[in-house]
């Protein structure tokens, strides 16, 4: 987007918007990556990191809602949970309060080739970390947050048009 170059604010929100896009580019290009290297579709990378996410939030995702965030059918979502798992990515694990519920799980195989692929990616990160404070990576943190609900969003508007 067009900014005038005497405005600094609006020049700043074009330079971020900027560095967002590339950061995207370049997040889907490793992604690619990953997947080539581990015979991966795009489902099955995009279904791999919410599941990742989720059980690094500590709120390991449910097929539903796997298929709900995917935006795919009931027998979409189960095959590509069935080729995670027997390509050692990800297993099911019953709630052990309602043995009907199934949570998928990031499995210790398919961790492990992805810290191995990811580690010198981590390695780089981590020294750009290090050049900031912590109340500067707070305050980035809060606006990644923000920026990532608001794409949510816009994402969950184009569903309910589609």
């Amino acid at each position: 987007m067009f900014q005038r170059a005497d405005d600094p604010r609006a020049k700043l929100v074009g330079e971020i918007i900027s560095d967002l896009h590339l950061y995207g580019a370049h997040s889907q290009h490793i992604g690619d990556a990953f997947a080539a290297r581990n015979q991966l579709g795009q489902a099955d990378l995009h279904a791999l990191l919410l599941i990742m996410e989720a059980e690094l939030a500590g709120e390991p995702i449910t097929p539903g809602t796997l298929r709900e965030e995917l935006n795919f059918s009931s027998g979409s979502i189960t095959g590509v949970i069935d080729r995670l798992e027997a390509a050692g990515h990800v297993r099911r694990d019953r709630d052990t309060a309602d043995r009907r519920k199934i949570f998928l799980r990031y499995a210790a195989p398919g961790a492990e080739v992805a810290r191995d692929f990811f580690r010198p990616l981590a390695r780089r990160t981590e020294d750009v970390m290090a050049q900031f404070s912590d109340a500067e990576l707070q305050r980035v943190q809060t606006f990644l947050t923000a920026i990532v609900g608001s794409m949510r969003q816009h994402r969950d508007d184009l569903r309910t048009r589609s």
